[in-house]
């Protein structure tokens, strides 16, 4: 008897520490897909170059998407769609970008709209920006801060900086604790735009009392605007 009973107790405490490490090992989050490494296989390069070549035929673009495009494994797929964002190739990310959010295994994702909007940011699109900020506010997405830091700094280093604001005024609206390394990022691309910059050096002096800012030297601030009157003087 004593001996079935230790058989019981053992097998029970077994059973109970592998319960304990499979539920373990399920409750880990995965890594996002969009920041896993994307290189192109060889089926996604055969893709990504006959998009090229159809891209000013919507016709057989449409049928070519449809018959070849849509049957993509999920990891081609992202992968052909980072490789449209390195090339800065605006027309084709946004026609996979449209893809991506239709398929079945899709989610909501910080990384996937980051991406996107850098992108865009890059290549100074302001209607495809507000387009996808109005899809990743309306699927509920959430930047961390730092994320929003590094939005708004490849806006401002764009030379968008009323895109940049905006985004900026919904990362002080955001639920997430802030903290001084976003702030810092975004004022060092504010140099060019001393008046903005005051403004974000206020909101960081109240949200941070006890830190210090240290100015860039005021001939800086007037290197940029030499700067600028002389590219506008080439314009004219």
């Amino acid at each position: 008897m004593l001996r079935l009973a230790l058989r019981r107790v053992s097998s029970s405490s077994f059973s109970s520490s592998c319960s304990r490490f499979i539920t373990g090992s399920a409750s880990k989050p995965s890594l996002s897909i969009w920041r896993r490494k994307k290189e192109l296989g060889k089926e996604g390069l055969v893709i990504t170059k006959e998009l090229k070549r159809l891209q000013t035929d919507p016709v057989r673009l449409d049928r070519f998407v449809r018959s070849n495009v849509s049957r993509l494994l999920k990891s081609d797929l992202v992968s052909v769609l980072f490789e449209f964002h390195r090339q800065d190739n605006v027309f084709l990310s946004m026609k996979l970008y449209d893809i991506v959010r239709k398929e079945i295994w899709y989610r909501p994702d910080m990384f996937f709209y980051r991406d996107m909007l850098v992108m865009l940011a890059r290549n100074k699109r302001v209607d495809e920006t507000k387009r996808v900020w109005d899809d990743l506010k309306g699927e509920g997405v959430l930047f961390d801060q730092h994320t929003f830091g590094d939005i708004v700094r490849a806006y401002l280093d764009s030379g968008m900086p009323s895109e940049a604001m905006d985004i900026y005024e919904e990362m002080r609206q955001s639920p997430e604790p802030p903290l001084s390394l976003p702030f810092r990022v975004i004022l060092k691309g504010l140099i060019p735009y001393p008046e903005l910059r005051e403004k974000i050096k206020d909101d960081f002096l109240e949200v941070f009392p006890d830190m210090i800012i240290y100015d860039p030297p005021e001939d800086l601030f007037d290197d940029h605007e030499k700067h600028d009157d002389v590219s506008n003087s080439d314009i004219y």
